[in-house]
């Protein structure tokens, strides 16, 4: 299926019609390559924002692109369905995929919705490319229903092109990605991907083409991949608090297998987010759906390993406390279910703050960047706007977001504002030997009390630490 391509071609129009997370990152990037885009969304207050030089949400880099791309004339934003339809020649659509209410099913009606307002506008030919996380069969089912409602009938195609983003790290995932998927049923579709990826396919940026189902199936397999990988240390981590045996070093220990490797590898407090979780469970889902549900039936005790992670944090809090929660002020370190993020939908740290908050504690919640949301999801909860004020009189500190604040606060500078040295690492992001030798009663998932410290290095490729031999 591939094509070449013609240099006197003028480079493809580009929508891109949703403008959260993922779509607001892709429109600035596809405009900083040299694309004219449009963005296109329904909530008129995220344009004005956008189109003023504002990001929604917190990113490092985008906001500095965001006005990069302003400022080159390329980028524009609308709210304008009519405007869309005929301005693009390439039309993406990066909506968000929910799970849906009642049911461990993705929610597909932003989808639906947004290909059907482009479809029933769209008067010549144009490619559609999906970008959103869907279940298998999706594409093939919204590539029956554009054409059946566009005037141009079958010739009107669709593409799919999953993304991989890291939060975090989305401008450079999407600026030099580690693979770029094609999802096409035609030459054509496939020559139309590689004109608008022309620049990152110059950096010799491997691409993958392959049928509708196989694309949309790559992320769902890859996130599952990753989940997996994460519950299986923390199921580890379950075997060594029950044994005494101490999860960094048998995590050290895997990583230096070659067919294992480090990444991934990391102990702690699990998973969260807008994607592994809700990806996962609609995995699951889809292929029962499909008859195939024994496949993935592993995934149900992937997402359970990692919830027990909760559960458990709470356990070895309440322990340093001295066996109860009533009353007893604990610092959480972080809301945000990673850091550089100001995302907290299924948040670990969240989760955590509010198990204690319903046994009584008095807790104090502290995030960089992500506290106004924490607040909107959980309003009961008591926010402070900085490290000393959470720590403050505090009887167990509770690092939750291994935000580098956290990571690199100083053990006596901490120690002289509480009022009991206990620290709870749910991330092991701490230096075991550094507090304990301070004085600090030091407590993390897997490891006995008071273990010695395994050093651990952060990988610039992904959040997750690697292990360092």
């Amino acid at each position: 299926m591939s094509t070449s391509q013609h240099n006197d071609q003028p480079a493809p129009r580009v929508t891109v019609i949703g403008t959260g997370y993922l779509g607001a990152t892709h429109a600035v990037c596809m405009a900083i390559m040299g694309f004219e885009v449009l963005g296109v969304d329904v909530d008129q207050r995220k344009i004005d924002l956008l189109s003023a030089g504002g990001v929604p949400f917190f990113e490092p880099g985008l906001p500095e692109k965001l006005q990069e791309a302003l400022a080159t004339g390329r980028l524009r934003f609308s709210t304008d369905f009519d405007e869309a339809a005929a301005f693009g020649d390439v039309h993406f659509v990066c909506v968000g995929t929910p799970q849906a209410p009642n049911s461990s099913a993705a929610d597909l009606k932003y989808v639906d919705a947004a290909f059907t307002a482009l479809a029933t506008r769209i008067d010549r030919k144009v490619l559609l490319v999906g970008k959103s996380t869907v279940p298998i069969g999706t594409a093939a089912r919204i590539t029956s229903m554009v054409q059946s409602l566009s005037p141009l009938g079958t010739e009107l195609e669709l593409a799919w092109n999953p993304e991989f983003l890291r939060e975090g790290f989305a401008v450079q995932d999407t600026l030099f990605p580690d693979r770029l998927v094609f999802g096409v049923s035609s030459s054509w579709a496939e020559q139309q991907l590689r004109r608008v990826f022309k620049p990152i396919l110059d950096l010799e940026t491997p691409v993958i083409v392959a049928d509708l189902a196989t694309s949309e199936l790559v992320k769902v397999a890859a996130n599952s991949f990753l989940a997996t990988k994460i519950s299986f240390i923390n199921a580890m981590a379950e075997i060594c608090e029950a044994t005494g045996a101490d999860v960094n070093q048998l995590a050290k220990a895997l990583s230096l297998d070659d067919r294992i490797g480090g990444r991934f590898l990391k102990p702690g407090l699990g998973f969260g987010g807008g994607c592994l979780p809700k990806d996962i469970r609609a995995f699951k889902h889809r292929a029962e759906e499909l008859g195939v549900g024994q496949a993935v039936s592993f995934l149900g005790e992937v997402d359970s390993i990692n919830n027990r992670r909760r559960v458990r944090t709470v356990d070895l809090i309440r322990e340093l406390a001295g066996g109860s929660l009533a009353g007893v002020r604990v610092a959480a370190l972080g809301a945000a279910f990673k850091p550089n993020s100001d995302d907290v939908r299924d948040a670990p740290a969240l989760d955590v703050a509010r198990l204690l908050y319903l046994e009584g504690a008095i807790v104090s919640v502290y995030d960089p960047q992500a506290n106004e949301n924490a607040h909107r999801a959980y309003p009961d909860l008591n926010y402070v706007d900085s490290m000393a004020e959470a720590v403050d009189k505090a009887d167990v500190v509770a690092l939750l977001t291994e935000w580098s604040e956290f990571r690199n606060a100083d053990p006596d500078a901490l120690g002289a504002l509480v009022s009991h040295r206990r620290i709870l690492d749910g991330r092991h992001a701490l230096n075991a030997n550094d507090y304990t030798s301070k004085g600090w009663q030091y407590r993390a998932l897997g490891r006995p009390a008071q273990a010695a410290t395994v050093e651990l290095a952060f990988d610039v490729r992904d959040e997750t630490p690697s292990l360092v031999v």
